[in-house]
């Protein structure tokens, strides 16, 4: 039985721990917010008071934690009291240079470490369908698979940080398709047609996508509770173009996608799904 500490409990990290609970993993989950990881004592998890506690003697220690400079402090807090032998497993979203780094820190001590971050929001992590995208040795890769196993479909892109830079690549196309969604629907509403029933229609054509699916459906419902939010919408969008710069790249589309959720989220959007770029969309067309 895999010794799993879990750091995070969050929108993903609760649907993570149930799935590895279910599939007979021995977890112990901790998280800033003890209530949260409180609520899965009833499902079998043990609860620990401090990151500390739950690393140790863990096998495998996977983060779901809120972004880069959070998953660095939580490293610093843990790192000595992880075993040589574990695995850090990071399924955080956070830039390829910092994975890269934490990598690095985590080798000086013999330790490996995979940046696995996933794509499938709450549905998936729930449903174990979830895409992880993983970077770092083909060694680790396999340590890690039992884990990966139980949320979904895993796989190798390269070394240290491509996991990250993939899921980079994935936020823009999420974040660009839901944008043109958006402007379809409401295009076809202002011309008289009735967004559900366009969305049924073009469903199974060239336009078919999870987004049409989903994030298509949350906006002719108005249903904007959460999944994923505008505001890690934003900072995963932020990184892509901060890599492009690196790299001496420019991104156009990109770049106008992430000033539309920059704006919403200045406006108070940060905590709506990222579906709600429909409602940033529509008040535009209401001036």
């Amino acid at each position: 039985m895999k010794r799993i500490a879990l750091l995070g409990i969050g929108l993903m990290g609760n649907p993570v721990a149930r799935r590895l609970l279910a599939a007979g993993m021995h977890l112990t989950v901790w998280n800033r917010t003890f209530e949260k990881a409180e609520a899965l004592r009833p499902a079998g998890a043990q609860v620990a008071a401090t990151a500390q506690e739950a690393v140790r003697d863990a096998e495998i220690i996977l983060c779901l934690l809120a972004n880069g400079p959070v998953v660095s402090a939580v490293l610093d807090e843990v790192m000595d009291a992880l075993s040589e032998t574990a695995l850090w497993l990071d399924m955080s979203s956070i830039p390829p240079a910092t994975a890269r780094q934490h990598a690095h820190r985590l080798a000086e001590r013999g330790i490996q470490a995979l940046d696995a971050p996933v794509s499938g929001g709450v549905a998936g992590a729930s449903e174990g369908t979830l895409a992880i995208m993983v970077g770092g040795a083909a060694s680790a890769f396999a340590r890690a698979e039992a884990v990966f196993g139980a949320l979904g479909r895993a796989t190798h892109v390269g070394p240290a940080g491509t996991g990250s830079l993939t899921k980079l690549a994935n936020q823009m196309i999420v974040g660009g398709t839901i944008g043109i969604v958006a402007e379809a629907l409401l295009l076809a509403e202002a011309g008289g047609a009735d967004p559900v029933a366009v969305r049924q229609a073009i469903r199974g054509g060239f336009a078919e996508s999870r987004i049409l699916d989903l994030h298509g459906e949350r906006m002719v419902t108005a249903d904007f509770m959460p999944g994923a939010r505008c505001a890690t919408q934003l900072k995963d969008l932020d990184s892509a173009l901060d890599v492009a710069r690196e790299l001496n790249m420019t991104l156009p589309l990109t770049e106008s996608v992430d000033g539309l959720y920059r704006n919403f989220v200045a406006q108070g959007g940060g905590d709506l799904d990222h579906s709600a770029l429909w409602l940033a969309l529509k008040s535009r067309q209401t001036r």
